[in-house]
Formats: C-alpha cells, sequence, structure tokens
C-alpha cells in the first residue's frame, strides 16, 4: 500500500503492506534483497523519510488509524501518534523537512 525511498541513503527503498499483511519492510534496490522488517499490526497507508535523521514516520488504517514515528534502522518505535478515527490515508512532509500533517477518510 505505500513505498518511500530513503533520502540519506542510495538504493533503500520501504515498503508498506495493506490490512493482510502489515509488513513494514525495507528493501536493497542493487541486490532485491528485504533487508529489514516489522509488523506494524496494521495496514500501512503511507510512508514519509526524515531528512535530517535517521527516521521515519508511517501512518496506518485498520485496525489502529495512527501515525508512528520509527528509528531506522532499529526499528524501535519513538512515538504513536493516536486520534485519527479513520484510516490515516495520506502524509506530506514540508519544504523544510520539520513538518509532517496527516489526513483521514
Amino acid at each position: 500500500k505505500a513505498l518511500a525511498w530513503c533520502p540519506w541513503q542510495s538504493g533503500l527503498l520501504a515498503s508498506g503492506g495493506g490490512t493482510a499483511d502489515r509488513m513494514l519492510r525495507f528493501w536493497n534496490t542493487s541486490s532485491g534483497a528485504c533487508v529489514n522488517s516489522i509488523d506494524t499490526k496494521s495496514q500501512v497507508c503511507s510512508i514519509v523519510w526524515n531528512p535530517h535523521d535517521k527516521e521515519l514516520v508511517t501512518s496506518h488504517g485498520y485496525s489502529q488509524n495512527q501515525l508512528t514515528l520509527w528509528k531506522y534502522p532499529s526499528l524501535t518505535r519513538m512515538a504513536e501518534l493516536t486520534g485519527h478515527t479513520s484510516r490515516v490515508l495520506h502524509t506530506a512532509l514540508s519544504a523544510d523537512g520539520t513538518t509532517v500533517v496527516s489526513g483521514a477518510a
């Protein structure tokens, strides 16, 4: 359901699975190998990398309807932002890379 290129590591692609899969995976696009993964416990709707630090934000639908901040490559959950009452389908990063906005439907 979601794809995003890492801005600070060439050839690193993050992908997020749907309701049945729920996985956040990281791919070396040169070799095709999955280099890291974690079960997020809910569908992954979008992925945004932090261009200034080794972090990323994922937005989620069923069943959590939340945003999660991850440290990379440890995949430690740094924060979980709740409050949306439906699937968080879209996220966008500000031009200076310091703010993420989200929209749910």
